[in-house]
């Protein structure tokens, strides 16, 4: 890859794993079965971008903004989101691997997650109001201190949240879904 920025191009089957990029600007970008596990993105923004079916595992965003980027079909797999810019952070996942991902501090309102598999993943001290978890597998994923008001879990699955530990009004779950608030009591629940 030449040096940018980069403006409405389209990156396929790149692969830049386990590579540094620097101050780098990418708008209106399209990566399409790129690997870029183990890469490290320091200082660079990806704006109105989006990636489909690439391999992003471990991959380190130091300082870097993610506004505005869908990611579908993709593995992220281990990545510490906490470290992107704050400054516009927006992101959605559609059929994506998140598992062992980390999310810290983030402002996530209205962020959608749709058929993703999100395993002992990490939400602390993020606000994830209005959220969508649609098809999601939460197995052993936690969550302290988050705001998860209006958020919508009725076709999340294996769930585990503490409702003293976490802001939930107005949250949605379904009747199938109440164990997983109920677990830390113990109690059997049957429907």
């Amino acid at each position: 890859m030449t040096s940018g920025p980069y403006e409405h191009q389209t990156f396929e089957k790149t692969d830049l794993s386990e590579q540094s990029v620097s101050k780098q600007e990418y708008q209106n970008c399209t990566f399409i079965n790129c690997n870029l596990s183990k890469a490290h993105f320091i200082n660079g923004s990806f704006i109105d971008c989006e990636f489909r079916d690439c391999n992003l595992s471990l991959i380190q965003f130091n300082n870097t903004g993610l506004k505005n980027v869908r990611f579908t079909g993709c593995k992220l797999t281990g990545i510490n989101f906490s470290h992107c810019n704050d400054f516009l952070f927006e992101v959605s996942f559609h059929n994506c691997q998140l598992d062992y991902s980390s999310f810290f501090k983030k402002k996530m309102t209205k962020t959608h997650f749709t058929g993703c598999s999100m395993k002992e993943m990490q939400f602390e001290n993020v606000d994830l109001s209005q959220a969508l978890f649609r098809d999601c597998n939460l197995l052993e994923t936690s969550f302290v201190n988050t705001i998860l008001e209006k958020a919508d879990f009725r076709t999340a699955s294996y769930y585990t949240i503490d409702p003293e530990m976490n802001r939930m009004k107005k949250a949605k779950f379904s009747h199938a879904g109440i164990a997983g608030l109920l677990g830390k009591y113990g109690i059997d629940i049957e429907f």
